[in-house]
C-alpha cells in the first residue's frame, strides 16, 4: 500500500477509534484537545492523499468491494468535512458542556461516519457509513438526554431520516436484482426497471438526509441539540451529504429520464418554500435551519439539472458560511441565554469580533457579490436557465428570499444596542472569533469556485456559465430585496392582516411534523394498539391453554415412562456399577465445564434480555451504534490487511 492510500484508510479510522474510546471513558479535561487534534491531523493527512488521488480497495460480498477513493466530489468535499469538523470542535472545547469526553467521542464518530460516506465506493461502504452518521446524530441531538424533550426532538430527526433511508436498502436490492456489482458508479448502468427503482431509492433516502420536502420538518427538532452539533450537522455532514449523495450520483438520475427533474424541481420547491419558512422565523437557529433546507434545495437543483461542479461549489461554500453562523448562534446563546432575534438586537455591536465574522456570513447568505454564495449560486443559476425557464424562474424567486432571510438576520444582530439591552450573563471566549477567521475567509473567498476557469476543474459537469446579463440581473434582484427588507424591518413592520395567517403556517414550518403525526404516527400506534389487544385476548389465551395442555401431557408421559424405565434401569444398573465407578471422575469434570459454560450464557442472555425488553429507545440505538463501529472497524482492518498485501 502506497502512504497516500495508507493515509486515506487512516483519516477514517483513526478518528472512530479515538472516538470510540472517547465515548467509553470517564472525566478528562483533555478530552477536547484530544478531539480537534485527531481531526486537524487527519484533515492534514487528507491533502497528500486527494492530491495523490488515493484510493483503496478490497474485495466484498455479493461481488462487490468495498473500497474507498478521493475521485469526484469527495476531492473537494473531503478536506472541506474535516476542516469544518475540526473548527467546531475547537468551538466546542470552550463550553463546559461541549468538552465532555463523551461528546467529543460522539463528534468524532459522526465526522468519521461522514467521511466515510463521502469516501465509499460501493453501497455496502456507503450504508454503513450513511448509518452510522444518522445514529451518532441521534445521540448528539438528545445529548442532553436527562431532558424528555430533546431526546424526543433527537428520536424525531432519527425516525424520519430513518424511514428515508429505507430507499437506500431498496436502491441496494434493485442494484443486486439489476446483476451490479453495487458499485456507485455502476448503478447508471442498471438495465430494466430496477435502475427506476434504484433511483427512487436513493432520490428518497437522499431528500430525506437533505431535509427537503416533504421531510424538512426534522431539523426544527434538531435544534435542540448542542450548537455544535448544529454548525456540523448543518454545514459539512449529514444535511450537506444528503445533496452530496444526489451529486454523486447524478448519472443515475439521468438515466432514468424522470429522477433528474424529479429532483430538480423537488430542490427549487425546497428553496423557495423553505426560504419563505426562514423568513417568517423570531428564533435565530430556526431561521438558519430553514436556510439550510432552502440552501440545500440548490445542490439538489444542481444535481437535477446536471450542474454537479456548481453543485459541489455551492455545498463548499455553504459549509464555511452556515458553520460560522451557528457557531456564532451558539455563542450568544451562551452569553444571553436566548436564540430569539428580539433578544439578540445588537449582539454584533457588543461582541465586535464575532459581530463582523457573523456579518459576512450573512451577507455571504444573502448572496450579495462578490461574495462565496452569490458565485456559486449564480452557477447553478445558469445551469437551471439552459435547462427550463420555469426552473429559473423559480431559483430566482428562491434567490431573492434568500437575500430577504439572510438581512431579516442582520439587521436584528447589527442594529444599535437597545437603551435597555438583554442582560448580559456571559461572556464570548477568545478562541471563538479565532476559531471561526478561517470560516469568515471562506465566507467572502469561495467565490472564486465559482470562477469559469476554476469551476471546469472542478469535479462533475459544467452545463452552462452563467452570463453576464444573469450575473447583473440577479445581483440587482439580491440588492433590491435586501433593501427593501432593512427598510420593513428597521421600521417594525408586520404582515397585513390577509396574510397573517399564511405567516403563521410558515412559521410553523407548513405544519408537516402535525401532519405526518396524523397520516403516520397515530394509525401507527392504533394498529399497534390493536394487535396487542389480539396478542393479549387472543394469542396470548390459545398460548397460555397449549403451554397447560403440553405441560399436563408431558406430566403424564414422565410417569409413565419412570415406571416402565425403572424396571429396565435397576436390572441393568446392578451390573453396570462397577464400570460407571470409573467414569464417575471423567463425568464430574464434564459437569462443571458444561454448567460453567450454561451459566455464562445464561448471564449474558440476562443483559441483553435487560436492555432488549426495557422499551427504551436509546437502548436499542445505543447496540445498533457498537454493532455499526464494530463493522466500521472490522471492515477497515480487513481494507487495510488486504490493501498490504
Amino acid at each position: 500500500m502506497s502512504a497516500p492510500d495508507l493515509l486515506l484508510v487512516l483519516v477514517v479510522a483513526v478518528p472512530a477509534a479515538v472516538g470510540a474510546v472517547l465515548v467509553l471513558a470517564g472525566p478528562s479535561r483533555w478530552s477536547a484537545a484530544a478531539g480537534g487534534a485527531t481531526l486537524a491531523a487527519a484533515a492534514t493527512a487528507s491533502v497528500p492523499a486527494v492530491v495523490a488521488g488515493a484510493e483503496v480497495s478490497v474485495p466484498f460480498v455479493a461481488g462487490s468491494r468495498w473500497g474507498l477513493t478521493t475521485s469526484g466530489p469527495a476531492e473537494v468535499l473531503l478536506p472541506t468535512v474535516l476542516v469544518v469538523a475540526t473548527l467546531v470542535l475547537v468551538v466546542a472545547g470552550g463550553v463546559p458542556e461541549t468538552r465532555e469526553p463523551r461528546f467529543t467521542g460522539l463528534m468524532l464518530l459522526f465526522t468519521a461516519a461522514a467521511a466515510l460516506t463521502v469516501l465509499a465506493t460501493s453501497l455496502p461502504g456507503l450504508l454503513v457509513g450513511w448509518e452510522l452518521m444518522g445514529a451518532a446524530s441521534y445521540a448528539l441531538i438528545g445529548y442532553r438526554y436527562a431532558d424528555p424533550g430533546r431526546v424526543a426532538s433527537g428520536a424525531t430527526a432519527f425516525l424520519t431520516t430513518r424511514a428515508a433511508d429505507l430507499g437506500l436498502y431498496l436502491a441496494t436490492a434493485a442494484a443486486l436484482a439489476g446483476g451490479t456489482d453495487l458499485s456507485l458508479d455502476a448503478l447508471a448502468g442498471i438495465e430494466g426497471g430496477w435502475r427506476d427503482v434504484a433511483a427512487g431509492g436513493v432520490l428518497v433516502a437522499a431528500l430525506g438526509k437533505a431535509a427537503q420536502l416533504p421531510f424538512s420538518f426534522w431539523l426544527a427538532r434538531a435544534m435542540d441539540g448542542p450548537s455544535p452539533v448544529s454548525a456540523l450537522l448543518h454545514s459539512a455532514a449529514m444535511v450537506a451529504l444528503g445533496g452530496y449523495l444526489l451529486v454523486r450520483l447524478s448519472p443515475l438520475l439521468e438515466a432514468t429520464g424522470w429522477a433528474a427533474p424529479t429532483a430538480a424541481w423537488l430542490g427549487a420547491a425546497t428553496a423557495v418554500v423553505l426560504g419563505a419558512v426562514a423568513l417568517t422565523q423570531t428564533d435565530l437557529k430556526l431561521l438558519l435551519a430553514a436556510s439550510t433546507s432552502a440552501q440545500l434545495g440548490f445542490v439538489v437543483l444542481a444535481a437535477g439539472v446536471g450542474a454537479t461542479a456548481a453543485g459541489t461549489a455551492h455545498l463548499v461554500a455553504h459549509a464555511a458560511v452556515k458553520a460560522l453562523l451557528f457557531l456564532a448562534a451558539g455563542a450568544w446563546l451562551e452569553a444571553l441565554g436566548s436564540k430569539r432575534l428580539d433578544v439578540l438586537t445588537g449582539a454584533a455591536r457588543r461582541w465586535p469580533a464575532l459581530g463582523v465574522l457573523a456579518v459576512a456570513a450573512l451577507l455571504a447568505l444573502a448572496g450579495l457579490p462578490p461574495l462565496s454564495l452569490w458565485g456559486t449560486k449564480d452557477a447553478v443559476l445558469a445551469a437551471a436557465h439552459a435547462e427550463s425557464a420555469a426552473l429559473y424562474a423559480a431559483a430566482l424567486v428562491a434567490t431573492a428570499l434568500a437575500a430577504g432571510y439572510a438581512v431579516l438576520a442582520l439587521v436584528h444582530l447589527a442594529r444599535p444596542v437597545p437603551a435597555r439591552p438583554a442582560e448580559q450573563t456571559g461572556r464570548v471566549p477568545r478562541r471563538i472569533p479565532v476559531a471561526l477567521a478561517p470560516l469568515a475567509l471562506g465566507a467572502v473567498l469561495l467565490g472564486v469556485l465559482a470562477l469559469p476557469a476554476v469551476l471546469e476543474r472542478l469535479p462533475g459537469r459544467v452545463p452552462a456559465d452563467p452570463t453576464w446579463p444573469e450575473l447583473v440581473g440577479s445581483s440587482v434582484l439580491v440588492l433590491a430585496v435586501a433593501g427593501a427588507t432593512a427598510w420593513l424591518v428597521g421600521r417594525g413592520r408586520e404582515a397585513p392582516a390577509p396574510l397573517r395567517p399564511l405567516r403563521a403556517w410558515l412559521h410553523d414550518w407548513l405544519r408537516l411534523e402535525t401532519a405526518v403525526h396524523l397520516t403516520v404516527v397515530r394509525p401507527t400506534v392504533r394498529l399497534a394498539e390493536a394487535a396487542a389487544r389480539v396478542d393479549d385476548r387472543v394469542l396470548a389465551r390459545a398460548v397460555t391453554g397449549a403451554a397447560g395442555a403440553t405441560a399436563r401431557l408431558a406430566g403424564g408421559s414422565a410417569r409413565a415412562g419412570d415406571r416402565v424405565l425403572a424396571r429396565a434401569v435397576t436390572g441393568v444398573g446392578t451390573a453396570g456399577l462397577a464400570s460407571a465407578h470409573g467414569s464417575d471422575r471423567a463425568d464430574a469434570g464434564t459437569h462443571r465445564a458444561v454448567h460453567g459454560v450454561a451459566g455464562a450464557l445464561v448471564r449474558g442472555g440476562r443483559a441483553v434480555r435487560r436492555s432488549s425488553a426495557s422499551g427504551q429507545l436509546h437502548h436499542y440505538y445505543l447496540q445498533q451504534v457498537a454493532l455499526l463501529l464494530l463493522v466500521l472497524v472490522v471492515v477497515s482492518l480487513v481494507v487495510l490487511v488486504g490493501s498490504l498485501r
